[in-house]
């Protein structure tokens, strides 16, 4: 390791600062390293000076300390050395997306009647590529096939079922449906009596998963959990100027009715008499696009504020859009996970949305 060349983060490591730790995101690797905040301010404030340089700054008194902090970074190859950091220039922080809608969700009950030709076809005008489709009711697989063959002719990239596991489940015959129709990305099957992986395809597409969970009804959304954290460039980059939950989505309910998400209760229309277009056009549908983690109250000091999923629809405080998420346990000040769903000042917020088992 050099003492007498400038140092420079890779374009790919990105510093995020917390209210008692930071972390270096690495959305190359698809990974993170906890990091000290006095590391942080260093590398912030004083990329592109030597190492010799920065021990100077500190006055020589935190020599061995400063050593160590770029031994980790150097060998974790967050940083290198260089004395023409100029030919190296910052990844660009901007976002976009050609489209008006990046993805959708579609809830099915035993009632829910929906034309997936039609909405398949919105869906087309709109840019729509990425739809999940969450099944609340025991379908038989011949109601799925036919769904899938809707979008055959589309421009969709990935569709994702979730749904009740089959009493009488035929692993052969689903496997086929995923390899005759390479658009499903998974298929998760929910309320099985284990948590398996029953296929995972080499492409990443075609999954077949079943789960313990009991995904029975949209009230499931919303779970903050470092095991749903999207470390990508993309993620990265759209949540420091939007919402990266909301943002250029739209979802139609069990009952039809147009929405941001399935859980929230605004609604913009219903699917029988409203195009996704005219809600889309509705001045309020927007409204929660742009509502960043950097504006959220506590998420605001979160080390995982830019991989973390966020929740609208259950907030801690109902009565406030800007409310940390009802359903995350992590507490960015003492840097601990707890259960959410035992925390008593949770309470009220939960009899609000219906949810009464503390």
């Amino acid at each position: 390791m050099t003492q007498t060349q400038p140092f420079q983060l890779f374009a790919n490591c990105f510093p995020v600062k917390g209210a008692s730790r930071s972390t270096i995101c690495d959305v190359q690797r698809h990974d993170f390293q906890f990091i000290p905040n006095s590391l942080y301010d260093i590398l912030i404030a004083y990329e592109s000076k030597t190492i010799e340089e920065i021990k100077a700054i500190f006055d020589n008194q935190y020599d061995e300390i400063i050593e160590e902090y770029f031994e980790m970074l150097n060998e974790k190859e967050f940083i290198f050395f260089t004395n023409t950091p100029e030919l190296f220039p910052k990844m660009s922080m901007q976002w976009d997306e050609p489209v008006h809608i990046t993805n959708a969700i579609i809830d099915i009950n035993e009632k829910s009647k929906i034309d997936f030709l039609n909405v398949f076809q919105q869906f087309e005008k709109l840019g729509c590529k990425y739809i999940q489709i969450r099944v609340f009711t025991p379908k038989m697989f011949d109601f799925i096939q036919n769904i899938i063959q809707q979008a055959e002719d589309l421009r969709v990239i990935s569709v994702e079922f979730i749904l009740p596991f089959p009493q009488n489940f035929d692993f052969e015959k689903w496997k086929k449906l995923v390899f005759d129709f390479p658009r499903i990305s998974n298929i998760i099957f929910h309320q099985a009596k284990e948590n398996k992986t029953l296929f995972e395809s080499p492409t990443g597409m075609g999954n077949i998963v079943k789960t313990m969970n009991n995904i029975s009804s949209e009230t499931h959304c919303g779970q903050i959990s470092h095991h749903y954290f999207s470390l990508h460039l993309k993620t990265f980059t759209e949540s420091q100027h939007h919402n990266t939950c909301l943002n250029r989505k739209i979802s139609i309910d069990q009952n039809g009715n147009i929405k941001n998400c399935p859980s929230m209760t605004e609604s913009y229309g219903n699917i029988k008499d409203t195009s996704l277009q005219e809600a889309l056009n509705h001045p309020d549908f927007k409204k929660y696009w742009n509502i960043t983690k950097d504006q959220i109250n506590i998420c605001k000091d979160c080390e995982f504020r830019h991989i973390c999923t966020d929740c609208r629809a259950y907030l801690e405080n109902p009565d406030d859009i800007y409310s940390k998420p009802l359903k995350c346990g992590y507490n960015p000040y003492t840097c601990e996970w707890e259960d959410w769903s035992t925390n008593p000042l949770k309470e009220k917020a939960m009899k609000h949305y219906g949810m009464t088992t503390m």
